[in-house]
């Protein structure tokens, strides 16, 4: 029925030749012709057209085999719009298999990340001062790989020095806040992963053309467009197949700062109203060609093709049929329906933002016998967008006047008509929560956009607690992402537009600006200061304000955000867990301790909470401490992986191997990709003298994350030690490329360097290392011992002296070789 239904509404479809002839001959033009564009973008007031004529270019597509993804604003960010072209695909067989895995990754570690710092995986520990690439850091003002800067506040509270270890300590939580590497660029920067992922699956399409539809570009193009430009244009995340075709729409050209230079890549196609030719020949293909119908039709709707369409429809033979000027086309539309059952259902199905079979069933007025029939034909209207197969929208042009209408005739049937979507929709999101915890239920996309129309639905039929409501849901919004927190601000607007409620319609303008234009900190900020929110909301909307800023760097703003919180609601475990987490980042353990000892004990029973406690005692030195939490987690959640590998990692720092390797082999058993555990467990085996071992975790590690710079130094240090130098130094070329300040890999490679006679750029590391940490006395033995070899006696000499001033035993640990080489400097 639904293919019959758009079958029959394209074979309708008149007007636009022109656009529609060049979108088809593009795929008669190869991709190497320079005739070839690989983006088209409509740009046109509302009504003018735009999703049909993009509809009807996914139809063209499709009949040159191409595989197609229509989206609109119902993504509401890069990642969702992934999602949603994934899920398209796989309905037409071809499975982007490795997408969908990370897609559902990215979701589970957004709402998994916790307020942990865990310590630096370095080869060597930093003794000494801050390592290089904590000074790197500094100069930079980025850490963990360049993704989160530190900014204004932080910066300005220290000199370069303090920076500099503060950077160190930052670095280190953040790089093991999540397993890998990986995990924490999904859930900061996802599209760094995701995207590279997608443009290989979709060079692997055995389709001859690849075609993206992305509708309502007005509303996604701030987040979709900059990343549309850096895939189409750059090879930063890989090559875009040759095959592949962008169609976007929305009310606004293209931006030109971006797009401008790009005239032979991308076709630029401005709508207007239909012409005078194309609006009787769409009248005329209904069977409308009385010329004094014609001419009221042209009149009265300005050429509109959604309203010269709708009026079309009814086949007016009269113009007194066209109706009072003042009215509607949908008014004038209905007065000539007479089918009642059809009217109501125009009338009521309106009212919903969204409308699917269920919501359709329980809002149409009119007969069980006739619902079906009504379905079909609301379905086939051209005023309706059929936007997934599934769920229908009514054009703006359309649905406003409608809504508009109906308020004005039964103020008190609006609103009663509106409570009852709301009890509906409520009931279903009940359903939905059947058993699971706020918290989890915030997490779930189903469950938030049954919450979000209850509420709409509610501020439309005027319920005095909908807007603080509606506010209080904004800060969970605002938690469970910058996309679902959009939707929230767009309800108010739709809200406050259609009900004509200033209050809500307001609130809505000023969040989607805030949230646009500075983001979920800015947001927040504004209702804290305006919306008189009860204390608990609040704290609430502190804490989530502080995750927010630290997730951008700002730390020491974050800090009073929570602190905030606390003073606020001082019995709130998570505003005691999350300000644990950035004091901890600070390098205050004792202090993320004390928060965690007061979680603990609002909630006793959170083997997480525990965890983290004991992963603070753990990275302060506390052993005995950390232990001591981490068996007690354990024993009360036996599957968190996470506390197994730390108490691991606590044994082996310990010495006790044989604990480290059973704690580590658990928490791996319950996570076999678990990097960090991995990592952790390639130190034991270097510890027992087992390297194959050792390399072997190192491998699937980085098979893992193959851009852990950490690991990828730990694998060049082994190979080092196996005598297989040509292959660590090509392992310690890319760590150095990822972390070009990272102290131990300069060390390292020079020593590989050497290794190989390679003599010239091994001094070269060697002097690099030591000039980043000039107490770096492994690196000043191994420059020593190359002083030597290359017959500099006098600077062997200065470097043996200096090792005897840092610390005289790294001498007596020296290989026998190397103490031959240095025999006579040793001696004098």
């Amino acid at each position: 029925m639904q293919e019959l239904i758009r079958q029959r509404g394209r074979a309708g479809f008149v007007g636009r030749s022109a656009e529609r002839a060049a979108f088809r001959a593009n795929f008669g033009t190869a991709p190497h012709d320079e005739r070839h564009r690989f983006r088209f973008h409509l740009h046109g007031n509302a009504g003018v057209g735009k999703t049909f004529l993009l509809r009807e270019w996914e139809h063209i597509a499709r009949e040159q085999g191409a595989l197609t993804a229509y989206v609109d604003d119902s993504a509401g960010s890069v990642p969702e719009v992934m999602a949603e072209i994934s899920r398209q695909f796989a309905a037409q067989g071809r499975r982007l298999k490795e997408l969908d895995r990370l897609l559902a990754a990215h979701r589970e570690r957004r709402h998994e990340a916790e307020l942990a710092a865990l310590a630096l995986l370095d080869t060597q520990p930093e003794e000494n001062g801050p390592s290089a690439g904590g000074r790197m850091v500094a100069r930079a003002g980025v850490v963990a790989a360049g993704m989160v800067p530190v900014v204004g506040p932080l910066a300005g509270m220290l000199d370069a020095e303090q920076l500099a270890h503060v950077a160190d300590r930052l670095r280190a939580s953040l790089i093991t806040r999540f397993r890998n590497h990986e995990d924490l660029q999904l859930v900061l920067a996802p599209e760094q992963v995701l995207t590279p992922v997608l443009l290989r699956e979709l060079s692997d399409a055995a389709e001859p053309w690849i075609a993206l539809f992305l509708d309502t570009y007005e509303r996604t193009g701030p987040y979709l467009d900059p990343w549309l430009h850096e895939t189409m244009t750059t090879d930063r995340h890989g090559g875009t197949p040759a095959t592949t075709v962008v169609a976007t729409a929305g009310r606004t050209p293209l931006d030109p700062a971006r797009w401008g230079g790009l005239a032979d890549f991308v076709t630029d196609l401005p709508l207007a109203p239909f012409t005078e030719t194309e609006a009787r020949g769409l009248l005329a293909a209904k069977g409308v060609t009385a010329e004094p119908v014609v001419e009221e039709v042209l009149r009265l709707t300005g050429g509109l093709p959604v309203l010269v369409s709708t009026l079309a429809e009814s086949r007016p033979a009269d113009p007194d049929d066209v109706g009072d000027p003042s009215a509607t086309a949908v008014d004038r539309f209905l007065k000539w329906e007479e089918n009642p059952a059809r009217r109501a259902a125009a009338l009521a199905c309106a009212l919903p933002r969204r409308l699917d079979g269920d919501v359709f069933r329980a809002v149409a007025e009119c007969p069980e016998d006739d619902l079906e029939h009504v379905w079909s034909w609301l379905r086939g209207m051209p005023f309706v967008t059929d936007r997934d197969g599934e769920r229908l929208r009514y054009h703006d042009v359309v649905r406003a006047p409608m809504l508009r209408a109906e308020r004005r005739r039964s103020p008190r049937g609006w609103a009663r008509r509106h409570r009852a979507l709301a009890g509906l929709f409520r009931s279903w999101r009940e359903e939905t929560a059947a058993g699971r915890a706020t918290g989890e239920l915030w997490a779930d996309q189903t469950w938030r956009e049954l919450r979000l129309e209850e509420t709409y639905h509610l501020l439309c039929a005027g319920e005095r607690d909908a807007l603080p409501q509606a506010l209080r849901d904004f800060v969970q919004a605002c938690e469970a992402g910058a996309g679902a927190a959009g939707r929230w601000a767009r309800a108010l607007l739709d809200a406050g537009v259609d009900a004509d409620a200033e209050a809500a319609s307001r609130w809505g303008t000023e969040l989607t600006a805030a949230l646009e234009t500075e983001g979920v900190t800015a947001a927040l900020g504004l209702l804290l200061r305006r919306a008189g929110l009860d204390t608990r909301t609040q704290a609430r909307a502190r804490i989530v304000r502080g995750d927010a800023l630290r997730g951008d760097g700002a730390y020491a703003q974050a800090l009073t955000e929570y602190d905030r919180a606390v003073a606020l609601d001082p019995e709130s475990a998570v505003a005691h867990r999350n300000r644990s987490g950035i004091r901890g980042d600070l390098g205050d353990h004792d202090g993320a301790i004390a928060d965690l000892d007061r979680a603990v004990a609002l909630e006793p029973g959170n083997a997480w909470y525990v965890a983290l406690r004991g992963e603070h005692h753990r990275i302060a030195g506390r052993d005995a401490d950390a232990l001591r939490d981490l068996t007690d987690a354990i024993r009360l959640d036996p599957a968190l992986e996470f506390a197994w590998a730390s108490r691991g990692a606590t044994h082996e720092r310990a010495g006790d191997q044989d604990a480290a390797l059973a704690d580590l082999g658990r928490a791996l058993d319950l996570d076999p990709d678990y990097a960090w555990a991995l990592a952790r467990r390639a130190r034991v085996w270097r510890a027992l003298g087992d390297p194959r071992r050792q390399l072997a975790d190192l491998d699937q590690a980085l098979a893992l994350n193959p851009d852990w710079p950490w690991a990828r130094c730990a694998r060049g240090d082994t190979l080092r030690a196996a005598g297989r130098d040509a292959e660590a130094v090509a392992d310690l070329d890319i760590a150095l490329a990822l972390d070009p300040a990272y102290t131990s890999a300069y060390a390292s490679r020079g020593a590989s360097l050497a290794g190989l006679g390679r003599h010239v750029e091994a001094l070269a590391d060697l002097n690099r290392a030591v000039e980043m940490r000039p107490g770096y006395v492994w690196a000043l033995c191994r420059r020593a011992v190359l002083h030597a070899v290359t017959g500099r006696t006098e600077e062997a000499r200065a470097d043996v002296e200096r090792v005897r001033e840092l610390n005289s035993e790294a001498l007596e640990r020296l290989s026998d070789t190397d103490r031959a080489v240095l025999a006579p400097v040793l001696a004098g």
